[in-house]
């Protein structure tokens, strides 16, 4: 607030970043066992869910939005390659991946001055595959599945309480089936960016593009 006194001068927050960089020679030239090399060494690092991904969609009006959601597969196998996450598909995120299945992910993994970034196209799974993960999941969740219907406006907290309730009584003493509008998609990369802090703002940014044979690896501009 103005006047404020205790709020820090955003101008003035900056951090030096370290001097182990990244070179062309340090990365795979298959960016699929970079990534997994970065995700291991944050798994490592104790990172708090170091599974977690920021998704960027574009919708039908050009609006973007961005969230996270948890990674949950990975097939470096082409030519199925992909990062897996599950949602419910009439949500925000949803609907845009049906308008434009472009997007992009991130994985912010700033305790080792790291960021992975991600281009691609987002490709819904097969209904097997989505029934499978949803019965591998908490009872809890499978019911909050059926109660929310995500990215729409309620009225309030106990809108979503009696939801869930009227869910645990409609499937007491059987299985969740999965919710029509709950599925998942795999994003199959057009490009990896792997992005190491360095000092004086001359970051490290290893950039992969498909080739017709492979991967191009160059290095791009801080």
């Amino acid at each position: 607030m103005p006047g404020d006194q205790t709020t820090p001068d955003l101008a003035l927050l900056r951090k030096e970043y370290g001097a182990i960089g990244l070179d062309e020679s340090d990365v795979d030239p298959d960016p699929w066992v970079q990534w997994q090399r970065w995700y291991d060494d944050a798994t490592a690092a104790g990172i708090h869910e170091p599974n977690a991904m920021i998704l960027s969609t574009v919708d039908a009006d050009g609006a973007p939005s961005s969230r996270t959601v948890l990674l949950k597969g990975v097939a470096p196998d082409r030519p199925d390659d992909g990062f897996t996450f599950f949602t419910n598909t009439a949500s925000r995120k949803g609907r845009a991946l049906a308008h434009e299945s472009l997007c992009a992910l991130l994985f912010p993994w700033h305790p080792l001055e790291r960021q992975v970034r991600v281009e691609g196209l987002a490709i819904p799974l097969d209904a097997a595959v989505v029934q499978a993960y949803f019965s591998s999941r908490p009872r809890g969740s499978q019911l909050g599945a059926w109660a929310s219907p995500q990215s729409r406006v309620v009225s309030g907290r106990g809108e979503l309480e009696q939801a869930y309730r009227d869910a645990e009584a409609r499937f007491d003493g059987q299985d969740v089936p999965v919710p029509p509008t709950w599925g998942g998609y795999r994003v199959r990369p057009a490009t990896f960016e792997f992005w190491q802090g360095r000092q004086g703002r001359l970051h490290d940014r290893i950039h992969y593009g498909r080739a017709s044979s492979g991967w191009d690896v160059t290095r791009l501009a801080p």
